[in-house]
């Protein structure tokens, strides 16, 4: 049991957590999984195929958002070369349950599975790279620290290491039981994360500010790492205001990292 079940107090879920249920069909060259991670819980994937031969990008989505809201996002990521498959968390989109912070980290490990074997299924290529945006950098960094062997890099976007600073830069409570088995527990993954990493954020978010990019510049183990800051870009306008060199450094990662 991941030590993040301590931040699992209703009064900080319904602060911190904005499900939304929204689910549309998938379009052309989409496809939808739900995968069983608990009894009577699925988790909803949407699966963004471009190319058959392309490596994928395992996506975990930002707060208040759901896999559906990536329809018009995907071609972004098809221009580069890579497919697109986004994942929901518990009560968002197509999925039920109840989303926690332990949920977050417990629900990564049977995502990515179900993800992988449904590739091989299909006779498509595997996951090659893991990316979190903001809430999605719990999920994304649990991957990356255990998952050295077929992954290829690790990108985060406007993303942050440990709850507990967010909580703090948001001025809700954290005179919680188990503060040192949760920071204990963070800095225990970061020190396993030894992919190569892209981190991007956004010089004006004032919601995760930059110093959370530099936190984990500063805590990754990994040796190939940069951080790549975004002029007037905040926390939810990131991909817009520096659309351009947003892709452009993503995929110059790909590129790199791919072989």
């Amino acid at each position: 049991m991941s030590a993040y079940a301590y931040l699992d107090q209703p009064i900080l879920l319904r602060h911190l957590f904005y499900p939304r249920q929204d689910h549309s069909s998938p379009g052309p060259g989409a496809f939808d999984l739900l995968v069983p991670v608990e009894e009577r819980v699925q988790v909803g994937l949407r699966f963004f195929q471009h190319a058959e031969k392309a490596p994928w990008i395992l996506y975990f989505h930002g707060n208040g958002e759901v896999a559906s809201d990536y329809d018009g996002i995907a071609p972004f990521y098809h221009q580069l070369g890579v497919n697109l498959v986004v994942a929901d968390y518990r009560g968002y989109g197509a999925s039920t349950g109840v989303p926690t912070f332990s949920a977050l980290v417990q629900d990564a490990h049977p995502l990515f599975r179900a993800v992988q074997a449904e590739l091989t299924a299909r006779n498509l290529a595997r996951v090659s790279w893991i990316m979190g945006r903001s809430m999605g950098s719990i999920p994304a960094l649990e991957l990356a620290a255990g998952g050295q062997g077929e992954l290829k890099g690790l990108i985060i976007e406007s993303g942050f290491a440990s709850p507990l600073r967010l909580l703090k830069h948001l001025g809700l409570p954290v005179k919680l039981e188990g503060v040192e088995e949760v920071e204990k527990e963070t800095q225990e993954r970061l020190s396993r994360v030894q992919l190569p990493t892209l981190l991007l954020h956004g010089e004006e978010d004032r919601l995760v500010p930059l110093e959370e990019a530099e936190y984990l510049e500063k805590h990754l183990a990994s040796e190939d790492l940069e951080l790549i800051s975004i002029p007037r870009a905040g926390h939810n306008d990131i991909m817009f205001v520096g659309r351009r060199d947003y892709f452009a450094q993503l995929e110059k990662f790909i590129t790199r990292t791919k072989n």
